[in-house]
């Protein structure tokens, strides 16, 4: 089918490529990254990928555009150096969230992103729980979507939740929060929040569904500046909820997301890998805990590799 696999890191989460080679028993491959004066970017690739199976890992971490381009030019530098197959592995994939027009002459920079991957010379692209499902539909190569479900389902599942509800932050996570609960086997309610504005502050309103006395878990496919967790966690609480645990996939945490997220006294928050964790949220909010992709990962370049089915790890 294709030659030997090979599998090479971009400088955005090196932690999370190594776990995954880690996981498969390999290494990575060799490349060298250099950032010149004029912030123009030079990737030479220093093995050969010739009629190789090449993953190249990049997640979407600041500075962002940067380590979009950086993928990109790694991309065309493999393609031109003969690989037979080249799989993009976006553990978080880049501008995500700008996934509609909504407004007048504005990109849909989601689309945009997947346009550029597929000019880059990428045949497949590999990501995890996208903001939106619709976005698989911008690419005109084949995409494969994990969720990071079962990672975060394991782990509340070895909790008690004797007391438990699910709750959906919105309207628009209520199909997330409702896949969680019918895998935990719990009840679900949802928060009315309304965001007037492009200032990522959220005002919650009204709740749907009985919590008061319950320990409540509130999943989301990301968490950014914090601001929709910690008003969510301040109406669950004037509700009458007993502790508020979050599990979220994606751990932006970009502008005063520490602060926010002191704010919100959670009594446990839970977050995936995709996304390099600065120390400072780390040390500063000791409730939280990351559980690792690197497997589901591994597993899912292992069965790309191997022509099998990817929707099969979902199940």
């Amino acid at each position: 089918m294709f030659g030997d696999m090979k599998i090479f890191s971009g400088s955005s989460h090196p932690a999370l490529a190594s776990g995954i080679a880690a996981h498969m028993g390999m290494q990575l491959g060799k490349s060298r990254i250099t950032r010149f004066s004029n912030e123009n970017i030079k990737v030479k690739i220093d093995e050969n990928v010739r009629e190789s199976d090449v993953f190249v890992i990049q997640t979407s971490a600041p500075p962002v555009s940067d380590n979009l381009v950086e993928l990109l030019i790694m991309i065309d530098a493999m393609k031109f150096a003969s690989a037979a197959r080249i799989t993009a592995v976006l553990p978080y994939y880049p501008y995500a969230r700008s996934d509609k027009k909504d407004e007048a002459r504005i990109s849909i920079t989601a689309r945009l992103v997947a346009d550029l991957l597929h000019t880059a010379g990428a045949d497949r692209v590999l990501t995890m729980t996208l903001h939106a499902p619709q976005i698989l539909g911008f690419f005109r190569i084949p995409a494969d979507q994990l969720l990071a479900t079962p990672v975060l389902v394991n782990y509340f599942r070895n909790s008690d939740l004797s007391n438990s509800a699910v709750v959906a932050t919105d309207a628009g996570a209520g199909k997330i929060a409702g896949h969680f609960a019918k895998r935990l086997g719990l009840p679900m309610a949802i928060i009315d929040k309304r965001r007037f504005d492009d200032s990522e502050e959220a005002h919650s309103t009204a709740l749907i569904g009985e919590v008061k006395g319950k320990d409540v878990i509130i999943f989301d496919d990301e968490i950014a500046t914090g601001g929709s967790i910690r008003e969510a966690a301040r109406i669950l609480r004037t509700f009458g909820v007993r502790r508020v645990r979050v599990g979220a996939t994606h751990a932006v945490f970009s502008g005063t997301a520490l602060q926010r997220l002191q704010e919100a006294e959670l009594d446990e928050l839970v977050v995936t890998d995709t996304v390099p964790i600065p120390i400072e949220i780390q040390q500063g909010v000791p409730t939280l805990k990351i559980l690792s992709t690197a497997p589901m990962f591994g597993d899912a370049i292992l069965r790309i590799h191997g022509g099998r089915s990817i929707s099969e790890m979902m199940e």
